[in-house]
């Protein structure tokens, strides 16, 4: 199981604290994560992109010069995508980007991101982060202390709006709860800095649920082999 130090409200490091392994640690699937980068960037596209065709061009529908007689190539329009100012031929056309990936590969996703930040050390936990009234001096401190001025993705277990609007105008500080959380945003800051309560929150969400038969089976082995 990784241990990792906690921070105080004032920037101290206390004593370590024992994270599930089945979260926190393991080996990162590079391939899973790689996916649900790409799932998220192309989920975030507005796919609003568009060209004009030959068909919605505004230009003359003159013929350009006879059919025959010229030496020259026949045309019928100017609105052809081969003459300046016509339409497009296969250009972009408003459509949806969206990519599907089921749960379970998203939480494992999720879970492989969270092992990656730990294994590399580039995950803090404070003991607790609660704010009576919004103070941004107050919270750039403290996050200094723990992480320094890299950039930093601030996870809550819940909703606490004195702390959102105090890391609002940080540069690089960016705030999420647990039940918004997803593989690219844990991957694209450089720390990740989380309360005790949400690593203990996540630890109840995407713990796997096939630990405790595994466990089970080791068990029952075990008591094979004793009695053997």
């Amino acid at each position: 199981m990784p241990e990792i130090a906690v921070y105080s409200a004032q920037g101290t490091a206390g004593q370590a604290v024992a994270l599930r392994d089945d979260v926190f640690g393991g080996e990162p699937n590079q391939v899973l994560l790689h996916q649900a980068v790409v799932r998220q960037q192309a989920n975030r596209r507005q796919g609003t992109h568009d060209t004009q065709t030959r068909a919605e061009v505004s230009r003359t529908t003159k013929k350009v010069w006879r059919q025959k007689g010229t030496g020259r190539a026949r045309q019928g329009s100017r609105k052809g995508p081969h003459w300046t100012g016509g339409g497009v031929a296969f250009g972009p056309h408003p459509r949806s980007h969206r990519l599907d990936m089921p749960k379970k590969m998203r939480q494992a996703a999720i879970r492989s991101a969270l092992a990656a930040k730990t294994a590399a050390g580039e995950l803090l936990l404070l003991e607790e982060l609660s704010m009576s009234t919004p103070s941004t001096k107050q919270l750039r401190q403290l996050l200094h202390t723990v992480a320094g001025d890299r950039s930093i993705l601030l996870m809550l277990d819940v909703s606490h709006r004195p702390v959102q609007l105090s890391a609002r105008n940080l540069q690089g500080v960016t705030t999420a709860t647990v039940e918004n959380i997803n593989a690219y945003d844990l991957l694209r800051h450089r720390h990740v800095v989380m309360t005790v309560a949400a690593a203990r929150t996540l630890e109840e969400r995407y713990a796997r649920a096939d630990r405790g038969e595994d466990e089970k089976a080791g068990a029952v082995a075990a008591l094979a082999e004793t009695q053997e």
